[in-house]
C-alpha cells in the first residue's frame, strides 16, 4: 500500500463520522482518488498535500468519465471531509456549481421497486438476515436500521420508533403500523430476539452486515434498497387511491386541484416515514 493511500485509511479509522456505511463509503471513495492521483502523475504525496491543481485534475478526470451527478456530488463530499480534517478547507470550493457539476436528476418516473419474493426469501437461512428483509419490505427500512432494528424498544403498538444511532442522518422517526401483516412481524421479532436486537449476541454489527449480505448473495436477493422502493410505491396508493407516476400513475400535471393537494400530503408522509428532511427526495421513489 502506498504512504498516501495508508495515510487516508488512517485518517478515516481516527475519524468515525457517521454510519458504518458512511464510514466505508468515505474509505473506499478517498482509496479511490489516491490511486488516480498517483495515475496522473502526483507522486510522493501525503494526506497534507491536497491542493487545488489535485481537486482540479480530479474534476476534470470525473467529467471526462461522466459519472453520474449523485456519484459527483459524494466524492466531492468526501475531498471536502478530508480537506477539513487536515485543516486545509481552502483548497476544495465551497460549491459544487464553481466545478461545472450537474444537478442530481431526481425525477426519472421509472421504477425501482423491489418485491420481496417468498421463494428467494426461503433459501435465506438466518433468521435474522430473514427478519431484517421482511422490515425493508413491510416498514421501507434501510439495511442498517433493519440490521440494527429492537423490536421490544421500537414497537409501540400503533407505531414503530427508530433510534437516532439506527438512522441515517442520526434522525429519529415513527412509522404508523397499520396492517396484520406489520404486526404478526413485530410479535415474530420479538419471539425470536426477546430484548436483543436483529444482530445475534455473540456477533457485532459489521459481522451481521457480512452475514446479511453473503445470504443474500446466495439466495439471489439483490438490490435490497428496491425494497424501500417498494413500500414508498404501495404508501402512495394507500395515501391516495391510485398509483404513482412511476407505476404508471398520472404525473403531477394529470392531476385537478384536488388531487394535487392530496398527492402534496401523501409525499410529505412517506417523506416522514422514509427518514428524508425533503420532500423533493421522495420523487425517486415514486416519480412526480
Amino acid at each position: 500500500m502506498r504512504d498516501f493511500n495508508y495515510e487516508l485509511k488512517r485518517l478515516c479509522q481516527r475519524n468515525r463520522d457517521g454510519s458504518y456505511a458512511t464510514r466505508a463509503d468515505r474509505e473506499r471513495i478517498l482509496d479511490l482518488v489516491a490511486n488516480q492521483l498517483q495515475d496522473m502523475g502526483f507522486r510522493h504525496m501525503h494526506a497534507t498535500s491536497l491542493k487545488p491543481k489535485h481537486i482540479e485534475a480530479l474534476v476534470a478526470r470525473w467529467h471526462a468519465e461522466r459519472i453520474a451527478p449523485a456519484t459527483f456530488k459524494n466524492r466531492m463530499a468526501q475531498l471536502r471531509w478530508l480537506a477539513e480534517k487536515t485543516g486545509k478547507q481552502g483548497v476544495v470550493a465551497r460549491t459544487n456549481d464553481e466545478y461545472g457539476i450537474p444537478d442530481r436528476v431526481y425525477v426519472t418516473n421509472v421504477s425501482k421497486a423491489v418485491e420481496l419474493d417468498a421463494r428467494s426469501l426461503e433459501r435465506v437461512t438466518d433468521p435474522y438476515t430473514a427478519l431484517s428483509l421482511r422490515l425493508q419490505a413491510v416498514f421501507g427500512l434501510r439495511r442498517e436500521e433493519s440490521i440494527k432494528f429492537q423490536p421490544w424498544w421500537a414497537d409501540r403498538g400503533d407505531k414503530i420508533v427508530l433510534k437516532p444511532s439506527w438512522a441515517k442522518g442520526k434522525r429519529t422517526r415513527e412509522i404508523p403500523v397499520r396492517t396484520g401483516e406489520q404486526r404478526e412481524l413485530l410479535d415474530e421479532a420479538r419471539s425470536l430476539v426477546g430484548k436483543g436486537s436483529l444482530i445475534p449476541k455473540d456477533m457485532s454489527y459489521v459481522e451481521q452486515l457480512q452475514r446479511f449480505k453473503a445470504q443474500c448473495d446466495a439466495a439471489g436477493i439483490h438490490h435490497v434498497h428496491g425494497h424501500r422502493h417498494h413500500y414508498a410505491q404501495a404508501r402512495y396508493r394507500d395515501l391516495t387511491g391510485w398509483a404513482c407516476p412511476a407505476q404508471g400513475g398520472p404525473t403531477s400535471k394529470q392531476l385537478t386541484s384536488e388531487q394535487k393537494a392530496i398527492d402534496r400530503e401523501a409525499r410529505l408522509t412517506i417523506s416522514a416515514e422514509l427518514g428524508h428532511s425533503r420532500e423533493q427526495v421522495v420523487s425517486i421513489y415514486i416519480g412526480r
